[in-house]
């Protein structure tokens, strides 16, 4: 099994921010953090790998108290740039076990994250790790992609994702094992031909939302809502990603 910790190192972290763009583009961050702020309910929230703190810090800001739990050192001492630990806790583990306390409002994995997990009974682990934190009636958000099988040409077991200057992004698929890997090609354009050029992989195991809703069930959750993105746009067969919310049952009626 691929120990993620030796991927997310210390030249992961450096690169992994990009502000204002992509993932940090304000019009994708801020429908996020207002979704979740909503669920939080006036609670506390938890995030599952909560990396350099791209989502936790500005929903601190929002007024939700926030604590992370986080594999990578690396991404800590990043996120510790930004935010010290009085103000965001995050406990160093890994989500499938380590014990951040209880009794939150909300636990949240986002971006894909839950596909690092290479294996079923990992996964499984997560779901059942965030209903332990969880209260009664509390809540798991996943934000996930939809596996773009039926984007493989017949005989190819790849698809390109991402071509731009500087940047190309194809996956590759093992539909037996589900294990998708995102390869990573960067460049300078400037340069000629490919001696300037460096690849990353990472690897993910990927999980149709149907068995997604299964791990859930088994860790005694309820799907709540499911949308295409945080902006709670229909989720439909032509979807290529959602985010779903689970609930635990309890609570204040």
């Amino acid at each position: 099994m691929i120990d993620q910790s030796r991927l997310w190192d210390a030249q992961a972290a450096a690169e992994y921010e990009t502000p204002g763009l992509g993932m940090f583009a304000p019009e994708v961050l801020g429908p996020a953090v207002d979704l979740l702020a909503e669920l939080a309910t006036g609670g506390p929230a938890l995030e599952l790998a909560i990396g350099t703190g791209r989502v936790a810090i500005p929903l601190r800001e929002a007024g939700v108290p926030v604590t992370g739990i986080e594999l990578s050192e690396p991404m800590i001492a990043r996120l510790r740039e930004k935010a010290d630990e009085s103000a965001l806790p995050v406990v160093a583990g890994d989500m499938t076990s380590t014990s951040a306390g209880e009794g939150f409002a909300l636990v949240y994995l986002v971006f894909n994250t839950i596909g690092n997990l290479l294996a079923q009974e990992e996964q499984v682990a997560c779901f059942r790790n965030a209903a332990r934190h969880l209260a009664p009636g509390g809540c798991f958000v996943v934000e996930l992609g939809v596996p773009q099988l039926r984007s493989l040409a017949p005989g190819h077991g790849g698809t390109v994702e991402v071509s731009e200057p500087g940047y190309l992004l194809v996956d590759t698929y093992d539909p037996v094992s589900q294990q998708l890997v995102s390869h990573h090609v960067r460049f300078d354009p400037a340069v000629d031909g490919a001696r300037g050029a460096r690849l990353g992989r990472t690897p993910q195991r990927y999980v149709w939302p149907a068995e997604l809703d299964l791990m859930a069930q088994l860790a005694g959750f309820t799907r709540e809502s499911r949308w295409a993105d945080w902006d709670r746009s229909e989720f439909t067969a032509d979807s290529r990603s959602h985010v779903t919310v689970y609930r635990l049952p309890g609570g204040t009626p």
